[in-house]
């Protein structure tokens, strides 16, 4: 049987100690290996022109069919502003027990809400909502639990509230479906 895996990949430009930092901490958070690598594709099939955005559901579906394979779970990384028909905005999304999810770091930054820069701010966030994806792709639903990562973040405050790791019930349902 082939070992499992996770595979990170960025398209469009992230730090290299960013995708490494988060590559770590998705490792440990799911206890499987964790590669990265860059990825190409046209994002103009994507974007919606009257939104001025890029549609995070047909997007999901390419990362789908063209990367998610094997024995491992897919996370696509983005830049770009996405959403889904019956949203204004999401941070990304992922099939629920499935291959592959998406997430995007554009609304996770502090300028786009007319505050100043925060780097760090912005990382922890990130590894958040990456970790998050990956655990609906292992199958979890949004947790009750106010510090649990996989809380339900409709803003970029609750992103903040909660911890980037799993709640102990989450974390028993991700080993039991990672054996």
């Amino acid at each position: 049987m082939k070992q499992k895996s996770i595979v990170l990949i960025s398209f469009g430009y992230f730090e290299k100690e960013l995708l490494e930092q988060v590559a770590r901490d998705v490792e440990k958070e799911f206890l499987l290996p964790t590669l990265t690598r860059e990825g190409h594709i046209d994002l103009s099939d994507f974007y919606d022109a009257a939104r001025r955005q890029y549609n995070g559901n047909l997007l999901l579906k390419l990362i789908d069919t063209q990367f998610g394979a094997g024995t491992h779970k897919t996370l696509a990384l983005f830049n770009i502003d996405l959403f889904i028909p019956i949203l204004t905005y999401i941070f990304g999304q992922a099939y629920l027990n499935g291959q592959t999810g998406i997430a995007s770091a554009f609304r996770l930054r502090n300028e786009h809400y007319g505050l100043k820069p925060n780097e760090s701010l912005l990382k922890e966030r990130f590894r958040k909502e990456v970790i998050h994806e990956l655990g609906h792709a292992f199958g979890l639903i949004h947790c009750h639990n106010t510090q649990c990562v996989m809380r339900s973040s409709t803003y970029v405050e609750d992103i903040d509230q909660k911890s980037h790791r799993l709640c102990e019930n989450c974390r028993n349902q991700i080993t039991n479906s990672t054996k």
